[in-house]
């Protein structure tokens, strides 16, 4: 069973989805990079983040899991801004971002095909 109480759970859970947030980002980000420097070459220049950006409240949803042992996202939640949050947390953090490493992948190994062609004509 979970040794701590509420507060330790919700911010074990939250961490868990915040270095597991960050662990996909980074490797979304890697490939994009990746990507671009396979195909395009002379590519040098990243776009600068807007420093208007700023980040609104989220509704977190953090509790034990099913077993006890250990905390997470509440995936049963039952309010509507829970369901927005688990939803847009499944589709822009793991959706995309998986897509968006595939599709990167795929245009690199792409991009190395054609250029083992090019090597080979010549």
């Amino acid at each position: 069973r979970w040794l701590f109480d509420h507060a330790v759970c919700t911010i074990y859970a939250f961490c868990g989805v915040l270095f597991g947030l960050c662990s996909l980002t980074s490797l979304t980000v890697l490939s994009t990079v990746c990507c671009l420097k396979v195909r395009y070459p002379a590519y040098g220049r990243c776009w600068a983040p807007s420093p208007d950006v700023r980040l609104g409240p989220s509704p977190f949803t953090y509790g034990p899991e099913p077993y006890g042992t250990a905390c997470c996202i509440t995936w049963k939640a039952a309010s509507r801004e829970a369901v927005l949050y688990i939803l847009a947390l499944f589709i822009f953090c793991y959706l995309l971002p998986c897509l968006l490493v595939l599709v990167s992948y795929a245009l690199i190994l792409r991009t190395v095909k054609g250029s083992r062609r090019a090597v080979r004509q010549h």
